[in-house]
């Protein structure tokens, strides 16, 4: 009943592993990204007689390719537990390698970002789970299949509406267009690591220097200017904000895919070293600690056009602060909030039961 999980995996792989009723052990990472190899031995080794599985996603959420992770697998399976791969970052996978040559036994493959389904909005996080040969008996179907526990769902298929869009990407794409597009999602994450490595360093890269499908911009080094000031300050750009402070608190996750132009991730890169130019600006008093464009930020439309404006920073390095902006604008609807206060004094938006 232990279930092995890296300190880097998502924060469902332990909220699964207790749902499924079993006991999460931790497993520490090095500097470098990668699996405390040492740890993981130790405590594989400790608990030998009680591993039910190791979950681990790959490549991991720190954006680089684990080198181990074949080695990982082995030692695993050498205690007698099972290999669970999140399979949330097959989208640097597919058509290069598959979780079966790696060495896993269980794999579930959600249908955003890779197979074509949108990703975000809290979902859907749905797909496919590639068993090995042997777990075969226990798939989800009580007619071919006498050692199941059953469907755990409603639908033991899942969705058809939404599987139909993969199935029709899928098919689109081919063999040849599906590896294309892993490669140019690996190629877009390196392009905008090197881009951006000299204004905010890459935390972690692989021994050969490159990222996987992603990469973490550490902005923990500077004073005044935290990552979810640059995180709003972005939407004045135009931009939602990629992942805030996880799997790093102080961090942006960026992960192009492979579905972003060139001048789109120029364009993108352009906004952040512009905005580095901001923080600059404020990190060496130029500008108001507190009353600046990225403690503001974002400008929403009714407060430019407001008939007083008291900052002390033009209205234009507010609202339209690249070039671009002047032909192709979002204007965000709500300025900054308190995102902590929010998280920490819940209230109830339900009609009463009594008002019905």
């Amino acid at each position: 009943d232990i279930c092995l999980i890296p300190t880097s995996a998502h924060g469902t792989n332990p909220a699964s592993a207790v749902m499924a009723g079993m006991k999460v052990v931790t497993v520490g990472c090095l500097s470098d990204g990668d699996i405390d190899m040492a740890d993981l031995t130790a405590k594989a080794a400790e608990h030998s007689d009680r591993i039910a599985a190791l979950m681990i996603t790959y490549p991991s959420t720190h954006g680089v390719f684990e080198e181990g992770i074949v080695e990982i697998c082995e030692l695993i399976h050498s205690h007698g537990g099972q290999v669970y791969m999140d399979g949330a970052n097959m989208n640097a996978q597919v058509g290069l390698t598959s979780p079966g040559n790696i060495g896993a036994d269980v794999c579930h493959l959600n249908l955003h970002k890779t197979f074509c389904i949108p990703h975000g909005g809290g979902g859907p996080g749905m797909g496919p789970i590639g068993v090995a040969s042997h777990l075969v008996p226990f798939l989800p179907d009580r007619k071919s299949q006498p050692k199941t526990v059953g469907a755990i769902s409603a639908a033991p298929f899942s969705s058809a509406s939404i599987l139909t869009i993969p199935w029709v990407y899928i098919r689109m794409m081919g063999g040849d267009g599906l590896t294309e597009a892993t490669e140019l999602a690996i190629l877009n994450a390196n392009y905008v690591a090197a881009r951006l490595d000299p204004f905010f360093p890459v935390l972690f890269k692989g021994r050969q220097g490159y990222v996987a499908h992603e990469c973490i911009l550490d902005l923990r080094g500077f004073k005044s200017v935290t990552a979810e000031d640059v995180a709003k300050r972005l939407m004045d750009y135009s931009f939602h904000a990629p992942t805030l402070s996880w799997p790093v608190v102080g961090t942006l996750m960026i992960e192009p895919t492979e579905s972003e132009s060139k001048d789109e991730l120029d364009r993108f890169c352009d906004a952040m070293i512009a905005i580095h130019a901001e923080i600059t600006e404020v990190e060496e008093g130029k500008i108001d600690k507190l009353n600046n464009p990225l403690k503001n930020a974002p400008h929403t439309a009714l407060s430019v056009i407001a008939s007083e404006w008291t900052r002390p920073y033009s209205r234009e390095k507010a609202a339209y602060p690249a070039p671009w902006l002047k032909e192709h604008k979002f204007w965000p609807s709500v300025g900054r909030i308190d995102n902590v206060y929010g998280d920490r004094h819940l209230f109830c938006a339900c009609v009463p039961v009594n008002a019905s």
